[in-house]
C-alpha cells in the first residue's frame, strides 16, 4: 500500500454539478446523486455543494420560475427585479433580507440536502455581479427588508449583511432537513455574527508567496472579529503553485482553523499528488499532523463556542507587555500551541531567525520535522491532547488511543482540558459530553499526571493513555498508561 494523506472533504463548484443552475444536477454527469454521495461517504468523504445567489434568468428554470411568483428577488428603482451577469448568464437574485425570502430558499436547500449533501458552500454572495466597475450590484437597487433589519432601503443599506443573510437562510434550510445534524455551511461573504451560521475563507488569493504570507494574518483577524473558523484557499486560487510554495503553504494550512485546498479552472492540478514526491510528503505529514492534533482543535472549538475565544491568535496574545510580538507576521497560537511558519522563498525554517515569546515554551513535534513544515512549540503550564492520524475524521472513535503532551511551566506545574462529545448533533447541550481538566506537577523528581475535575454526563471511555513530558529541544519522555 502507497503512502496516505488524510482526507475528509470533497467539495464541488456548481459548473460541474449543476451547468450553473442551482438546486439541480445535471442528469449526463450525475443521473443518481444519493449514489455518487454514497459512495464518497463509503470511502470516508463529506460531500460539500456549491450553492450561489445568481439565480439563471430563464423560464422553465424551477428556481427562477418559483421565486418569480415569490415575488423573491432584489428591484431596480423603477420596481422591475434586477438582472445581473454572473456565471449562469443573466441573473436576479434573492433578496435574503426579507424573511419570507429567506424561508424560501430555506426549504429549497431542505430538499438539495435530500441528495445526501453534507455541506452547502456559499459563493458570490457579497453579492458579485460581472460587468460593473464595483463588482457587484448598484447601490440604488432596492431590498424590501424586514422591519426589524432596517424595511425597505437600497443595496448600499444591506450590501455588508446581505452574504451573512444568504448563509444564514443556508443553514435554517440544512436544520429543517435535519434539525439533530449540526450544519456546515461555508460562505465567501459574512458580516459580524456570521459565524452563527457558517466557515469563512479568505476568498480569491493568488498562488504566490506574498498571499501565502498574507494568509496568516487574515486568519488572525477573522479571529479577532468573532470568526474562529477560517482560513485559505491552500496553494492559492488563482495561478499554478510551484512544488515549494503548495508544500510550505500546506504545512501552515493544516494548522489554521479551516483548512481547504482549491484552485480555479485552467490552472495546473493543485492535488499534493501533482507537484511530485517530494511536495507530497510534505503535505502528508502537514495533514497528518493536523489529524493527530484533532482532539485540541476540536477542544479549542468548545472554547471559542463557549467562552468566545479565538481558535487561532496572534502571537502577542502570549506577552502583550511584549510590542516586538505585535509585528510578527508569520506566526500564530493555537490556543497554546505556538505555530512558527517560513513565508518566504528562499528560507526553509531551518534558516528562518525567530522571535519566542517570554516564558517558558518547549519545541515538540511528531518525528515529521521537515523545513517546509511550521515550528511547534507547547507552552509551558500546558497540557494538549492528540490522538491517532486517521485517514478521515470518520474512522475516529472514543476508544482510540490518547496521548497527553505536557510542558511544565518555571514551577513544575500544567494544566489543559479536553472535551468529548459525538461530534455531531446537540445532545451536548443536554449534558451528554465529558470535559476533562488534567493537572501535572513534579515534586522530587517525579511528574504526577491526574484528573483534577470533569464535567458532563458521559463516562470515561476504555482506552489506552500516552503521556509525553516535553524536556525542550525537542526531547521528551514517553510513558503508556494502561
Amino acid at each position: 500500500m502507497g503512502k496516505l494523506s488524510p482526507c475528509a472533504v470533497y467539495a464541488a463548484f456548481f459548473l460541474s454539478l449543476f451547468n450553473y443552475t442551482i438546486h439541480v444536477f445535471l442528469q449526463d454527469r450525475f443521473p443518481n446523486p444519493k449514489s455518487l454521495v454514497n459512495d464518497l461517504h463509503q470511502n470516508g468523504f463529506k460531500a460539500i455543494w456549491m450553492l450561489d445567489p445568481g439565480i439563471k434568468h430563464e423560464e422553465g428554470y424551477f428556481v427562477y420560475d418559483n421565486g418569480s411568483k415569490s415575488d423573491a428577488w432584489i428591484q431596480k428603482a423603477d420596481g422591475r427585479p434586477f438582472v445581473g451577469e454572473v456565471w449562469p448568464g443573466n441573473c436576479v437574485f434573492p433578496d435574503f433580507t426579507q424573511s419570507k425570502v429567506r424561508s424560501w430558499w430555506a426549504r429549497l436547500v431542505k430538499d438539495f440536502i435530500s441528495n445526501g449533501v453534507d455541506g452547502i458552500w456559499n459563493d458570490m454572495n457579497e453579492p458579485a455581479v460581472f460587468k460593473s466597475v464595483t463588482k457587484t450590484m448598484p447601490e440604488s437597487n432596492i431590498h424590501k427588508g424586514d422591519d426589524e433589519l432596517g424595511g425597505c432601503q437600497n443595496h448600499s443599506h444591506y450590501h455588508n449583511v446581505y452574504g451573512m443573510l444568504m448563509a444564514r437562510s443556508t443553514y435554517e434550510g440544512m436544520k429543517l432537513a435535519n434539525e439533530n445534524k449540526r450544519p456546515f455551511v461555508l460562505t465567501r461573504a459574512g458580516f459580524t455574527g456570521s459565524q452563527r451560521y457558517a466557515a469563512t475563507w479568505t476568498g480569491d488569493n493568488l498562488s504566490n508567496w506574498d498571499h501565502l504570507h498574507m494568509s496568516i494574518s487574515m486568519v488572525l483577524q477573522l479571529g479577532l472579529s468573532g470568526q474562529p473558523l477560517s482560513g485559505p484557499d491552500v496553494g492559492g486560487f488563482a495561478g499554478n503553485a510551484t512544488p515549494m510554495l503548495f508544500g510550505r503553504w500546506m504545512g501552515v494550512g493544516a494548522m489554521f482553523p479551516f483548512c481547504r485546498g482549491h484552485s480555479e479552472t485552467g490552472t495546473i492540478d493543485h492535488e499534493p499528488w501533482s507537484f511530485g514526491e517530494e511536495c507530497e510528503e510534505v503535505c502528508r505529514l502537514a495533514l497528518k499532523r493536523r489529524y493527530r492534533l484533532i482532539p485540541y482543535i476540536y477542544t479549542l472549538f468548545y472554547m471559542a463556542h463557549t467562552v468566545g475565544t479565538p481558535v487561532a491568535m496572534p502571537t502577542f496574545f502570549a506577552d502583550t507587555k511584549d510590542p516586538s510580538l505585535r509585528k510578527l507576521e508569520n506566526s500564530f497560537l493555537l490556543g497554546s500551541v505556538l505555530v512558527y511558519a517560513s513565508t518566504m522563498r528562499d528560507q526553509g525554517l531551518d534558516k528562518l531567525d525567530w522571535t519566542i515569546p517570554n516564558g517558558t515554551w518547549l519545541r515538540f513535534d511528531f518525528d515529521d520535522s521537515h523545513p517546509d513544515l511550521p515550528a511547534l512549540y507547547l507552552q509551558g503550564g500546558s497540557i494538549i491532547p492528540s490522538g491517532p492520524p486517521h485517514q478521515h475524521v470518520g474512522a475516529a472513535s472514543p476508544s482510540d488511543d490518547l496521548t497527553l503532551l505536557v510542558a511544565l511551566d518555571e514551577h513544575g506545574k500544567a494544566e489543559g482540558v479536553l472535551f468529548e462529545d459525538d461530534g455531531d448533533g446537540y445532545e451536548f447541550t443536554r449534558g451528554e459530553y465529558l470535559l476533562t481538566h488534567y493537572v501535572a506537577e513534579i515534586q522530587a523528581s517525579v511528574v504526577t499526571v491526574r484528573v483534577s475535575k470533569t464535567e458532563g454526563l458521559w463516562k470515561r471511555p476504555k482506552r489506552r493513555l500516552h503521556v509525553q513530558l516535553l524536556l525542550g529541544g525537542g526531547a521528551m519522555v514517553s510513558l503508556l498508561l494502561l
